[in-house]
C-alpha cells in the first residue's frame, strides 16, 4: 500500500480536485457542490478540505469537512470523498479522510456525519447517527447515515441535520 502526503489544499489544487470529484462520480453533481461549498462563507472552513497527494504532489484523493448543523448546533458534514479509478483501493480516500478528521479534532470540532456506505465508513469509527438521536431531513438507511463524536467528552446534539443550502436538502 502506497504512503499518502495528506495537506489542506491550496487554490492551485481546485482544478485537480475538480476532476477528481469528475472522474469518480458519473455526473458533475459532487464538482459542482464542491464548488458551490466553496463559495458558501457559512459552510466553507478553511483547512478542511483535505487532498492526499502523489510523491509528485499531484492530488489523488479527496475529503471534504464542511459545516453543516444538528438542530442548530454546530457539526460538521464529511461529503464528497473521491478518488479517481485509477487510484481506488490504493489508501488516498482513506489517507484523505483521515487528516480531514485529524484536521477537525485539532480544531475542537465535535461531530461528524456522513452519509455513505456502511461497510466502509466505520473503519474510521463511524456509527449509525440514530444511536445519538440524530436524524437526515430525508429517508435514508439507518444504516447509511452514520456519526462519529471527535470528543467523548462533549455531549453530542440529537436532533435533524441541517446541511448547507448547496447541498439542495
Amino acid at each position: 500500500m502506497t504512503t499518502w502526503t495528506t495537506r489542506p489544499e491550496t487554490t492551485e489544487d481546485v482544478p485537480a480536485i475538480r476532476d477528481i470529484l469528475l472522474a469518480a462520480f458519473p455526473t458533475a453533481l459532487e464538482a459542482d457542490l464542491v464548488d458551490a461549498l466553496r463559495a458558501d462563507p457559512k459552510a466553507w472552513i478553511d483547512g478542511l478540505s483535505m487532498v492526499a497527494t502523489a510523491s509528485d504532489g499531484t492530488p489523488v484523493g479527496y475529503a471534504l469537512l464542511t459545516r453543516c448543523h444538528v438542530d442548530g448546533v454546530p457539526a460538521l458534514a464529511l461529503a464528497p470523498c473521491a478518488v479517481p479509478p485509477s487510484a481506488q483501493r490504493t489508501g488516498a480516500g482513506s489517507a484523505a479522510i483521515r487528516a480531514a478528521l485529524d484536521a477537525a479534532r485539532s480544531r475542537s470540532e465535535n461531530l461528524v456525519l456522513v452519509l455513505g456506505h456502511a461497510d466502509y465508513y466505520p473503519r474510521f469509527g463511524f456509527t449509525p447517527a440514530s444511536r445519538f438521536g440524530i436524524r437526515a431531513p430525508f429517508d435514508v438507511p439507518d444504516e447509511a447515515m452514520m456519526a462519529m463524536a471527535l470528543d467523548d467528552t462533549r455531549p453530542i446534539p440529537t436532533g435533524t441535520i441541517q446541511y448547507p443550502a448547496a447541498f439542495g436538502v
